[in-house]
């Protein structure tokens, strides 16, 4: 018996550096190869996540992928990147787009978000409108539809947090919505309890064109490590300080280095904050805000790394970052990166 053919993939060894390289050198070409072969029949595309600050987009994404690739707080804003999740099934891949909330910006910052969010309506199959069960309808939702209407996408109203509602809030909440504009499909869902997460993923991928695999299986999210690093710092600030600095917060990851023959992870993050007040809050008496900090966000790192991770945080001042350009665009908050 002749020894197997083991398939070549040209990508395995790529540094992400390397990847992001070639496809910038490839254009259009590049970022419309697919993956894998993929059975007759096969659908594929791109779903946005869209709607006012806190509405459970990433919570329904970490639902629909079955693991946590998108962090979540209970303060408004948490999110402040554009975050591709890919669910797999053998009939379809559907790429969730979650976007950071729409609302009116108060800062440099709120602009980049809002813009982030905004531009993935003219690049997806389907945009995904999430209203919270629990809060009436109001002007904020209404600016968000005036702006999901400009899409050509297939459009789908996502009642979310259902398990918090009333039947009677229900009917109100999609009396309100139907109110807004006139949507494709509508479905109901709590993501926290499961409810009818399959059927909302059902539901958009019936909307998706035939297309091939845009990313291997094995990948659950685009990002690049150093952001998840950042991301799931920042998550753990929220929680662990409550409403006293969250806006001011912004983390980057400095290094992710390799130690003990790939056993562990050495990872060095910076949190930033504007005022040294907010500093002191972090860092905690004795350091003790900031060791609970560090905790907490290695564990979910190990989980995702799969291997040990030492984590070193440092915190520093940086009065007004929210409104420089420059720092925006570091931490990768920008609308274009």
């Amino acid at each position: 018996m002749e020894d197997p053919v083991e398939e070549f993939d040209p990508f395995e060894n790529m540094t992400d550096e390397e990847l992001d390289a070639f496809v910038d050198e490839q254009g259009d070409s590049a970022a419309a190869m697919p993956v894998a072969d993929v059975p007759e029949g096969f659908h594929s595309g791109f779903v946005a996540l869209v709607g006012r600050p806190n509405a459970g987009k990433s919570t329904l994404l970490n639902a629909c992928l079955g693991e946590k690739v998108a962090i979540t707080s209970p303060v408004a804003q948490t999110t402040r990147r554009r975050m591709r999740g890919v669910l797999n099934r053998e009939d379809c891949q559907i790429v969730f787009v979650d976007t950071p909330g729409l609302h009116k910006p108060q800062d440099s910052l709120g602009g980049e978000l809002n813009r982030s969010a905004l531009m993935e309506l003219d690049d997806v199959d389907v945009v995904a409108m999430l209203i919270d069960a629990t809060k009436p309808v109001g002007r904020g939702d209404a600016w968000v539809a005036e702006r999901v209407k400009k899409s050509h996408a297939k459009k789908v109203l996502v009642l979310t947090k259902l398990d918090l509602a009333s039947p009677e809030a229900v009917a109100t909440q999609l009396e309100g919505a139907h109110a807004l504009m006139d949507f494709d499909d509508e479905i109901v869902v709590s993501a926290t309890s499961g409810f009818n997460v399959d059927g909302f993923c059902s539901l958009v991928a019936s909307y998706l064109p035939e297309g091939p695999r845009w990313f291997p299986e094995g990948m659950t999210t685009d990002e690049s490590d150093e952001m998840l690093v950042a991301e799931f710092v920042r998550e753990k600030v929220l929680l662990r300080t409550n409403q006293e600095v969250p806006h001011a917060v912004g983390v980057v990851c400095d290094s992710i280095e390799s130690k003990k023959g790939g056993r562990v992870l050495a990872i060095h993050a910076t949190i930033l904050v504007e005022r040294e007040g907010q500093k002191g809050i972090i860092i905690g008496k004795g350091g003790s805000m900031v060791k609970h900090i560090g905790s907490d966000a290695r564990r979910d790192l190990e989980r995702v790394f799969g291997r040990q991770v030492f984590l070193e945080l440092e915190v520093k001042v940086s009065p007004g970052w929210r409104s420089d350009v420059r720092e925006i665009h570091r931490m990768g908050y920008a609308a274009d990166d």
